[in-house]
């Protein structure tokens, strides 16, 4: 979940790629039939968040079995447009939620997920493993899996960290975009440092657990302690190269350098004001033009959207595109790797996407991009399907090691902290 960015148009996507020697057409039809094989595992998408915002999660009056163009980024026709095999829902709530309300808030939002597996069983299994994401795509369905988005959905209490893996949630992402009493974020002031002791202890767990270390939205400080603390690889669910578009939202390349000897996984994000930098900007205008109509920045309720739109009527929005993302793309293989990057569109998270990732439809758009720019089938199979893939079983196996070598944490942020 991020606050609003640009979008090139409305939310129907658009076909894109530069076609070189090949008309563009040939490579989206190249893209479709890779993705058939090789299909998208995307980091992070809000759907749970928006089914709150938008009707009480009341699944009747929001059917994701049907096209939903217009009133969401995601539904099932359009996924299995879009070639996605594999998503992490997000599990997220605000950062300005705290202590228990945080917990329950969390919790509803996993009971929503459940809801939606099991209405949609045709379409949607639920994963908890690699195994699971495997046998889901040679069933035809769309691996679901769950990640918490901030841990103050935990309340600095690790026994609750664990209950979140039990009810089937992979990833934490450390925190959200304010600070935790033991992580800094990456938008706001610093005030640990990093990771206190706690957060280091936090860490450790999670990977006791087996559950994911999410590095996006924490300050570059947090990254590195989290990196020099996890023996288990990282994700960046959604977040993209900080060389190209220098938001503190994304990462910078001395961590993008970390990540082949940590064998993690930097997805990249679509969302507009973290990969153009003329859109940094505009957005923050945007967000206080919410602020001064008295709704929150990440707010995308119709009535929202419409201030959105007012916006932007008057102050015409800087139009990141698909090729803006293979930009970003293209730099993080070159620094961290082609094993160690994936795709995390933040669907339904934020207001606007870029011209030809306007949806869940569009990722053939970004794999026909990429194509043209002359990436192999093969590299590209390891950005949609593999990393992903190969980034959870590691955490599996480093999980069952150390469940054999020490019981459960019972430290609390009090013990380590003070």
């Amino acid at each position: 979940m991020t606050a609003p960015g640009t979008s090139g148009g409305t939310r129907e996507s658009g076909e894109s790629g530069r076609s070189g020697g090949r008309a563009a057409g040939d490579f989206l039809a190249a893209a479709r039939a890779l993705l058939a094989d090789a299909p998208v595992v995307d980091g992070h998408n809000d759907l749970p968040w928006a089914l709150r915002e938008n009707v009480r999660y009341d699944l009747d009056r929001l059917d994701i079995a049907e096209d939903l163009s217009g009133r969401l980024h995601t539904d099932i026709p359009r996924l299995r447009r879009g070639g996605v095999g594999g998503q992490y829902w997000s599990v997220y709530v605000r950062s300005d939620m705290a202590g228990d309300d945080a917990v329950s808030a969390t919790l509803e939002q996993i009971d929503v997920v459940g809801r939606i597996l099991d209405r949609y069983p045709r379409d949607l299994a639920r994963a908890l493993t690699a195994d699971d994401m495997e046998t889901a795509r040679r069933e035809g369905r769309i691996a679901s899996l769950m990640g918490a988005e901030g841990g103050h959905s935990i309340n600095n209490s690790l026994a609750t960290l664990r209950a979140l893996h039990t009810l089937g949630v992979r990833y934490m992402t450390l925190t959200h975009n304010d600070n935790l009493r033991w992580a800094d974020s990456a938008t706001d002031t610093p005030s640990v440092g990093g990771l206190s002791p706690f957060g280091r202890e936090v860490v450790r767990e999670m990977n006791r657990a087996g559950m994911l270390v999410d590095l996006s939205h924490v300050a570059a400080t947090t990254m590195r302690d989290a990196l020099a603390t996890t023996a288990a690889p990282v994700i960046f669910s959604h977040s993209s190269a900080r060389a190209v578009c220098d938001h503190p939202r994304n990462i910078p390349d001395d961590v993008l350098e970390r990540l082949p000897a940590n064998g993690g996984v930097a997805m990249a994000t679509f969302v507009p004001k973290f990969i153009l930098p003329a859109a940094v900007a505009w957005t923050r205008e945007a967000d206080a033009n919410m602020l001064a109509h008295g709704l929150h920045p990440l707010a995308t309720t119709a009535d929202a959207m419409r201030v959105h739109e007012d916006f932007e009527a008057a102050n015409p929005r800087p139009v990141a595109t698909a090729a803006t993302v293979a930009d970003h793309l293209d730099h993080m293989r070159e620094v961290a790797g082609i094993d160690h990057i994936g795709i995390g569109g933040d669907f339904d998270g934020t207001a606007f996407t870029p011209q030809g990732l306007e949806d869940v439809a569009g990722y053939p758009n970004l794999i026909a991009e990429l194509l043209s720019r002359g990436w192999s089938t093969a590299d590209i199979s390891k950005v949609t399907w593999g990393n992903a893939v190969r980034v959870l079983r590691a955490a599996e196996d480093v999980s069952r090691a150390l469940r054999r070598e020490r019981p459960a944490s019972q430290a609390t942020i009090t013990d380590l902290d003070g």
